[in-house]
């Protein structure tokens, strides 16, 4: 008997500290974003990057990861990759400090000077850049709420302050859902992509042999409109257009067909 509670006892000892192990050593996907934090704390980047990457190609992508990959390829002086990284972690995390601090250091080291002009309606809804896709679908989601429980509250109880309060949550229904539309069109459309080459020409038309109408340089971001046989048709705010090599450029929007 004394025999079989010494077994017991060993297995139930053997499972405790098993767990005890698995619990301090991190598996899966969180090893490697581990293993990719501490080579970068050790300054090995290129093992960060790849770390990273690995995380990304497989599926676990957000904002932070993205951030940690600019930062690698920044301290890399891969100022291409790490701008597009950069605006990559923008999009999911667009009020981070540290990630639009970095970004304004990497922009400043452009060469080329590209300012994308303002319209009206990214004045008028100004605060959509501050603001990702999921804050702007649950904020339009509250509102929603918040409105059809008022007008609910209405067909039981009529009274002056819940008409006014029904037309102010009318007025922010609209201006909600106007807001996630406006904010779906952007992301869905993003045809925003980055220079990675150091220098590119921009040529007259998809042919090694055209005329070379222009140069960027790496980091710059352009439109792109289309595609064709391994080269891109971009666009800059300015309407110049040309033709690059695809492997030249890389864009914002992660889509696995390429660019456009």
């Amino acid at each position: 008997m004394r025999r079989y509670s010494y077994l017991a006892i060993s297995i139930i000892a053997i499972i405790f500290f098993s767990g005890l192990d698995t619990e301090a050593q991190p598996n899966g996907w969180e090893a490697i974003f581990f293993r990719a934090n501490e080579a970068f704390k050790e300054g090995q980047y290129q093992d960060a990057i790849d770390g990273y990457e690995q995380l990304v190609q497989t599926g676990h992508e957000n904002g932070h990861i993205y951030y940690n990959l600019g930062n690698g390829y920044f301290r890399l002086n891969q100022l291409g990759k790490a701008i597009l990284n950069y605006e990559r972690a923008r999009i999911l995390i667009p009020r981070d400090a540290d990630l639009n601090f970095n970004l304004r250091l990497a922009r400043d080291q452009i060469q080329d000077a590209i300012a994308e002009p303002q319209g009206f309606i990214q004045m008028a809804f100004f605060w959509l850049d501050a603001l990702s896709l999921q804050e702007v679908f649950w904020g339009f989601g509250i509102l929603n709420v918040l409105f059809w429980g008022i007008l609910l509250i209405r067909l039981f109880h009529h009274s002056e302050w819940n008409y006014y309060l029904s037309f102010v949550f009318f007025v922010l229904f609209l201006i909600g859902g106007t807001s996630f539309g406006l904010k779906w069109y952007q992301v869905r459309t993003d045809g925003r992509v980055v220079i990675l080459e150091k220098e590119v020409n921009i040529l007259s038309g998809p042919d090694i042999q055209d005329t070379v109408l222009f140069k960027l340089h790496e980091g710059s971001i352009v439109h792109c409109e289309r595609s064709e046989d391994g080269w891109v048709l971009i666009r800059l705010p300015d309407k110049k257009r040309g033709w690059v090599e695809a492997g030249s450029v890389e864009q914002i929007k992660r889509d696995p067909r390429g660019p456009c």
